[in-house]
């Protein structure tokens, strides 16, 4: 089994607003697969069809190879962007009364509690109620609630909505380590630092449209704006480069003011770091040398810039 969903051409519509129209794409088994897009463009619609907690209008949804169906419940673990905790419940029983609708037995269930609230440190909110707990703290339950039987498939909707950076680290390692031992995890997140840390593969849906499917380091080369920067081991001469520069006109040379050593490269054609740098080796003796890929976060807002653009156009 390569693939863990397969998503067919879903289409789903509330009324005369779609939310989602003819979106395909894979998710590799034991993968973390982003699925990212401005708010509204139908990325909550999706997980929750892939939940099976809504019926697409069209299309087909393959879980581990089946038809989605009821029985695959058991096997999925979703924390949504609401939160939904009993406030007046204390955390351990609640903890126990949800395990136990996954399918764990009492003994499984009070195991893994305990594994789970020793592992994050946090044993004694057990006897404590909900409301006494802050955002973050209430968080912290609904993750260990969504892990706690060990599904196949976990769907993190802003998971990291109200943590400080510590607790987003925690989190982010935990995911992670549920990666390794096998499960596959989506993700929807507007911290495109967090894909960029997290993810092997992303969606980008806006307006109901997918938008950008693939692994985000081809994704980011295929943004790449051809632009590199070098550290030499001597400063570089200005005579040197416009001599240089004037033998390779198809590139463009800045001097780095606070650094005499450095220097950045701009190609207006794509080039190979494999044909660029005996080209730069005519220069001086490189200390180091790196490619400037845009960030996810630019990339993501171009995209969604220029679709609003294209659709204004017509």
């Amino acid at each position: 089994m390569n693939n863990a969903i397969e998503v067919s051409n879903i289409t789903k519509k509330y009324r005369e607003h779609t939310a989602l129209d003819n979106v395909s794409f894979s998710v590799p088994n034991g993968s973390i697969f982003g699925i990212l897009g401005p708010n509204g463009a139908g990325k909550t619609t999706l997980l929750r069809i892939i939940n099976n907690i809504i019926p697409p209008d069209n299309g087909e949804i393959l879980l581990f190879d089946e038809p989605l169906n009821d029985k695959h419940m058991e096997e999925i673990g979703y924390l949504p962007e609401e939160r939904g905790l009993y406030k007046k419940m204390s955390v351990g029983d609640q903890v126990l009364y949800l395990s136990q609708l996954k399918g764990l037995s009492q003994k499984e269930a009070r195991e893994n509690i305990n594994y789970w609230f020793d592992k994050l440190d946090i044993k004694s909110w057990l006897g404590r109620k909900v409301e006494e707990l802050s955002k973050g703290m209430q968080q912290k339950v609904q993750f260990i609630i969504t892990v706690l039987h060990s599904p196949k498939l976990l769907i993190f909707d802003e998971p990291f909505s109200g943590f400080d950076p510590i607790n987003t680290d925690i989190l982010k390692n935990e995911i992670l380590e549920l990666k390794a031992k096998g499960a596959t995890v989506l993700l929807s997140t507007h911290n495109m630092e967090s894909v960029e840390e997290l993810c092997d593969q992303i969606v980008l849906v806006n307006k109901s449209k997918l938008l950008l499917y693939g692994e985000v380091d081809e994704i980011k080369r295929k943004f790449s704006k051809n632009y590199f920067e070098i550290s030499f081991a001597d400063p570089i001469d200005d005579e040197k480069i416009l001599n240089w520069q004037n033998n390779y006109s198809q590139f463009v040379i800045s001097k780095n003011e606070k650094n005499p050593n450095t220097i950045s490269i701009t190609a207006d054609i794509p080039i190979k770091s494999s044909e660029l740098l005996p080209l730069i080796l005519q220069l001086g003796e490189i200390i180091t040398y790196k490619e400037q890929l845009p960030s996810m976060h630019d990339i993501f807002v171009s995209v969604v810039q220029q679709k609003e653009v294209n659709n204004y156009e017509k």
